[in-house]
């Protein structure tokens, strides 16, 4: 397991560091660094959870918490992941090229960011139940 949780740690803050300039202005109506940032701070503490889950459990108050932001985001960003799927145009994760000039497209990606970065919190949390018992 500690080889398992080392790697979605690597894995995690990978995504931290693909997250660094993700600024959308095409999205969101006043554009900031802080939601970037955000998101790879979740990101990177998802990853050092993963690491500090080889040596101990992780306090409940933390999976409240996580599980609310990754709730927050997919709501947020559900509407796009819906027009992607039942509107107009057709459904596409990545248009011609990795950059997304459809909001639609953008806010699909972070929905489904927001549903690993949840899967890996309930993963973690049932690790750290069984490091409890």
């Amino acid at each position: 397991m500690k080889t398992l949780n080392y790697t979605l740690a690597a894995l995690f803050f990978l995504f931290a560091y693909f997250q660094y300039n993700d600024v959308d202005p095409g999205i969101y109506h006043n554009p900031s660094s802080l939601d970037a940032a955000l998101w790879l701070l979740f990101y990177a503490i998802i990853g050092a959870s993963f690491i500090r889950l080889n040596f101990q459990s992780l306090p409940l108050y933390f999976f409240a918490l996580a599980t609310l932001a990754c709730l927050i985001e997919m709501s947020l960003s559900g509407p796009g992941l819906w027009d992607n799927l039942f509107g107009e145009k057709p459904f596409s994760m990545t248009q011609n090229s990795m950059s997304a000039d459809d909001p639609r497209i953008e806010l699909t990606r972070e929905f489904f960011g927001a549903t690993i970065a949840l899967a890996a919190v309930f993963f973690q949390f049932s690790q750290s139940r069984k490091l409890r018992s």
